[in-house]
């Protein structure tokens, strides 16, 4: 295993040297890059993979956040169970129908939601993601609004960018880009809610795993968006620390009630494209097949024309350089 970690530590560089070429070729941005960012998103990767997985205080800190993850979505559970009954009851357990997705995945969503809504209205996370965001700003030398977005996809999902509303009207394309690129790098809270409780059970310690990836993620993103569309303006909140843009509810059972509406919209929303997704995928699957067999048979190959054997092909050497084994890959 520590010959695939010696790759995916060259890989990184791959992908810096791959970022750049799209902003080059793509783009035909000529700028040089900005390698004191791009020297700290990559040192604070490094900095914090070395807490994560190899000071002790760093793997035994997220060892409990990972079982704390776990209990907490335990009692996820007993609201679906009481408004869904036996469906929602997981299998293993009395009276349960099987695994439903539907009643026993998708109600995490909506519990997460309201929780993370719970440490807003207290202020527990604008204070550590306001922490965060004046490490970026300050080490990376970044605008305010676009560190503070960037510290916010830790924690959330790609609601962040309301986190600097005030700000987004002047922002430049470099800072655009940003906040697109972190927003699709990160997963948000409620989603990793969802990938818990549906992994949980092949993968004890996956909540650490996704969690650990966030802040992985973060300045990983910014080295990427910063690669692909440097800075050539002045951001209006460059190095300055910004306020968190959020709507604080009166009380606490109106940020509960209102963030529980905002999972079901997330849930209904999730559904509708599983269901839209899956079907046209399956279209297109059928289609390739037909085509593929005939070509297969020109060929004398064996291809997989699946839409999901053609990316696998596609995004193959990239799965490699990033340390995933051969076999795996």
């Amino acid at each position: 295993m520590e010959v695939y970690n010696i790759v995916s530590f060259a890989g990184m560089f791959i992908l810096v040297c791959f970022a750049w070429l799209i902003s080059r070729v793509l783009f035909n941005n000529r700028q040089a890059p900005n390698w004191h960012l791009i020297g700290w998103g990559i040192g604070l990767q490094v900095l914090f993979a070395l807490f994560i997985f190899v000071v002790p205080a760093g793997v035994a800190f997220f060892q409990a956040v990972n079982d704390l993850a776990v209990l907490v979505l335990s009692t996820a559970g007993d609201g679906a169970r009481f408004v869904f009954g036996s469906l929602a009851a997981p299998p293993g357990t009395e009276g349960s129908l099987g695994f439903i997705l539907a009643f026993q995945a998708f109600p995490t969503i909506i519990f997460f939601s309201s929780l993370v809504a719970i440490l807003y209205y207290y202020n527990v996370l604008p204070f550590i993601i306001r922490q965060f965001a004046k490490v970026f700003t300050k080490l990376m030398r970044i605008s305010g609004a676009e560190s503070l977005c960037a510290a916010s996809n830790i924690f959330v999902g790609v609601e962040s960018a309301f986190t600097v509303k005030p700000y987004i009207e002047a922002m430049t394309r470099s800072e655009l880009c940003t906040i697109l690129t972190a927003g699709m790098a990160t997963v948000a809270s409620n989603v990793l809610a969802f990938y818990v409780f549906t992994l949980h059970s092949n993968f004890p310690s996956i909540a650490g795993h996704l969690i650990s990836a966030s802040f992985l993620s973060a300045p990983a993103a910014l080295v990427m968006a910063k690669l692909i569309f440097p800075e050539t303006g002045t951001p209006q909140t460059l190095g300055q620390v910004v306020d968190i843009h959020y709507e604080k509810e009166s009380s606490l059972f109106e940020a509960i009630i209102n963030s529980a509406a905002a999972g079901l919209k997330v849930v209904f929303s999730i559904v509708a494209l599983l269901i839209a997704v899956l079907g046209i995928v399956a279209l297109i699957d059928m289609m390739l097949g037909g085509m593929g067999a005939h070509i297969n048979q020109w060929l004398g190959a064996n291809i997989d024309w699946s839409l999901r054997g053609l990316l696998g092909y596609l995004f193959y050497p990239f799965t490699l350089i990033i340390g995933v084994p051969i076999e795996d890959a």
